[in-house]
């Protein structure tokens, strides 16, 4: 069931691709959790500059992949689900690098009573894309067992929804100003976004593998 037996490079870029974002996630969520410890700092900026690195790997591999896809006429049947999922997969270190440029840039003001909140509302959405990873992996090698990862991107996206919607409440329950609170209301649906990328992808990944299996 593989989908790439008879080229080997064109698997090395897919699981390159899938690993970039795996890592991304992972960086992003580091450089949350320190600037919810120290706002931004050269570790913050360090952990930025990964993900646009990554975010660069990303974009070279689905372009060499395309090209390769293209040059050897493979999986004319599955070429455009094939790219389609590369390409969003790409998007969420995208998602990644933005919502780090956006701290950059804006350096929100979190009270120390929502840390705990923003550090659970990021783990969820990473942790949301890190299933969305396997499943992935798996749509290449076995995509009967896609469902076996895509129950759980939707388990930790609603998990994510949950937890941003206290942090709304949380929020706008302070005594801080209003401007204050929709920007830290910006951030928390920022944060978020990411899951529900993650959660989109999934849903378009079970009818790729369905057309796989059929």
């Amino acid at each position: 069931m593989r989908l790439f037996n008879r080229t080997k490079q064109l698997e090395s870029w897919i699981d390159e691709l899938l690993n970039t974002v795996s890592e991304a996630g992972l960086v992003f969520c580091e450089a949350i959790k320190l600037y919810l410890g120290d706002g931004i700092s050269e570790r913050y900026d360090q952990r930025l500059q990964q993900v646009m690195q990554q975010e660069s790997r990303g974009d070279e591999l689905c372009r060499d992949i395309e090209q390769a896809i293209y040059r050897e006429t493979l999986i004319p049947d599955s070429r455009q689900d094939v790219l389609q999922l590369l390409e969003a997969l790409d998007d969420i270190i995208n998602k990644f690098q933005e919502v780090l440029w956006y701290f950059s840039i804006e350096t929100p003001d979190i009270p120390t009573e929502l840390l705990g909140d923003y550090q659970e509302l990021t783990e969820q959405s990473t942790e949301a894309v890190e299933r969305l990873v396997l499943a992935s992996r798996a749509f290449f090698r076995d995509p009967g067992a896609v469902n076996d990862h895509l129950h759980k991107v939707r388990f930790y996206e609603s998990e994510a929804d949950e937890t941003v919607t206290r942090l709304r409440k949380r929020i706008f329950s302070t005594d801080l100003p209003l401007p204050n609170k929709i920007h830290l209301r910006f951030f928390a649906e920022r944060i978020v976004w990411i899951s529900d990328l993650a959660e989109d992808v999934a849903e378009q990944l079970v009818i790729y593998s369905i057309k796989r299996l059929v």
